[in-house]
């Protein structure tokens, strides 16, 4: 463990079948980031990060109005304290908004860059650096309703010939056979590397989950003759590899948890052989609420944490077992309660998905909560590592 964690251990945050429904609307806080009154984006040696990340990367989701405010600080001192070493911030969330201002002209001609969470981005990073705190910049790809309805050409259209082909709560998406659609999201991959973070992860790199009646009405137009989903999937990825692998940095995708199970693609376009012969990590969301009554012989998977993860992570790992070369699995754990369904997800609710996926020997994983709020003691506190001196001493 590095100098500077060891340091801070001394002293011392739809019908969700969908990602990012829950995601809070705080206001941003105009403050500088201080940490123990220090200005850390003046002391800090070039390059921004260090990629070789030695430790398995145990990550907590921060939504983009927790990293833009005074919760930041708070994150960053539960990681100090804890096993966490890792955040995953959303650059582009499911609303279409960005992080910061960008200065990708599709996002600036959008009008992405005016509904952007903080304007002190670089700052913020250097922080995280400070803190030895691995940086993952989430960028949401096929749900972009402000994308959708600022380039109806790139979007899914209505049969009828009516406008936009909305979902079940009105959003528009955009049209995931549009290699456009991928390429602004490969640009804002790369901006979000050359700005320090360490890691992109996709997500939304899919067709929409919506029932086949809906779907009858939705109008791909950029599908070439005989494309299936699969294939504009497969395409879409192939942008996102080739265009942020070159700049060093692990390229990454969150898929559902099911797909692992699947023998088709969901009806979203979404295998997992697909993804885990070209990516470098691949997040199945495991999330116990998200599975139907029935799901590995359980009569209430969300009250079976344990079993549910276990089983999932394993049908996971059967189905890379057999790949010459498979990415690794950093499962999506759940560290919220869906509204009022029981259990509430307390700390031992989390730490028996944790363990779950730790006894198939997956070190790697990510907590999500989409309000960015998460219970310290579902973590296991830090320990600074004891260190043998010559001679006996310790």
């Amino acid at each position: 463990m590095k100098l500077a964690r060891q340091a801070s251990a001394f002293f011392f945050w739809a019908a969700i079948a969908s990602r990012g429904l829950f995601a809070q609307q705080l206001p941003s806080s105009p403050e500088t980031m201080r940490l123990r009154g220090i200005e850390l984006r003046y002391v800090l040696p070039d390059p921004m990060f260090d990629n070789s990340q030695a430790d398995p990367i145990k990550a907590l989701y921060v939504n983009a109005w927790a990293f833009g405010s005074s919760k930041l600080a708070q994150l960053v001192r539960l990681a100090d304290s804890t096993e966490i070493n890792a955040l995953v911030v959303d650059v582009k969330d499911d609303t279409g908004c960005l992080l910061y201002p960008s200065e990708v002209k599709v996002a600036q001609e959008i009008g992405a860059t005016k509904c952007v969470r903080t304007k002190d981005v670089q700052s913020r990073l250097d922080t995280l650096r400070a803190h030895d705190i691995y940086a993952i910049a989430r960028i949401v790809v096929a749900k972009d309703p402000l994308l959708a309805e600022r380039r109806p050409k790139w979007s899914v259209q209505n049969r009828d010939g009516s406008g936009l082909w909305r979902d079940r709560i009105g959003i528009a998406w955009v049209d995931a056979y549009n290699d456009s659609v991928w390429i602004y999201s490969a640009q804002l991959g790369q901006e979000a590397v050359r700005l320090g973070f360490n890691e992109v992860q996709f997500d939304y790199v899919r067709f929409p989950d919506e029932p086949k009646e809906a779907m009858a009405q939705a109008i791909f137009a950029a599908r070439k003759k005989g494309e299936t989903q699969r294939e504009g999937v497969q395409a879409g990825i192939a942008i996102l590899v080739n265009r942020i692998q070159p700049l060093g940095v692990p390229v990454t995708f969150d898929v559902f948890g099911l797909t692992a199970s699947a023998t088709g693609d969901l009806g979203i376009g979404q295998v997992w052989e697909d993804f885990v012969t070209v990516a470098d990590v691949v997040l199945p969301m495991v999330y116990p609420s998200h599975y139907y009554k029935g799901s590995y012989g359980l009569a209430w998977p969300n009250g079976e944490p344990y079993r549910v993860v276990r089983n999932a992570l394993s049908e996971a790992l059967e189905r890379s077992r057999p790949l010459a070369k498979a990415a690794t699995i950093r499962p999506y754990l759940q560290a919220f309660t869906l509204g009022r369904r029981k259990p509430r997800y307390t700390p031992h609710e989390i730490r028996e998905q944790i363990r779950a996926a730790e006894e198939l020997g997956i070190e790697t994983w990510v907590l999500w909560n989409p309000r960015s709020v998460y219970q310290r003691d579902s973590l296991r506190p830090y320990r600074v590592p004891v260190v043998t001196v010559t001679g006996g001493a310790q």
